[in-house]
């Protein structure tokens, strides 16, 4: 049984897989971006969840989410489905207060046509 001088740390990286996983599920997210320092950040501390920058403070965070949507999507519509989305997921699953979502359109996937 759990007692008050038990604690729960959940690793940095785990948020950011479940901000970048749970972003990746809404309808019209193509993929995630990330910047060329990203890609050469990511290669010397190792692996991360790319598009995905965290600010965390004690028990809260704030998610920086760069995305790429797909093309016929609202831009705006997508936007605040991701950030409803993933504000209810790191909530439900880390029990961590989220400050603000930011998501920055990176670009458009053209659609493709068999």
């Amino acid at each position: 049984m759990p007692t008050q001088t038990d604690r729960i740390v959940v690793h940095p990286r785990v948020v950011a897989t479940i901000a970048a996983l749970t972003a990746l599920s809404v309808p019209g997210v193509a993929r995630m971006d990330e910047s060329g320092l990203e890609r050469v950040l990511r290669c010397v501390r190792g692996r991360r969840a790319p598009g995905v920058e965290l600010h965390l403070d004690g028990n809260s965070v704030a998610i920086d989410l760069r995305l790429v949507v797909s093309a016929g999507f609202s831009l705006l519509e997508v936007s605040r489905r991701v950030q409803a989305a993933v504000s209810r997921a790191i909530t439900e699953m880390t029990d961590m207060q989220v400050r603000q979502v930011n998501v920055q359109i990176e670009g458009v996937r053209g659609a493709t046509y068999a």
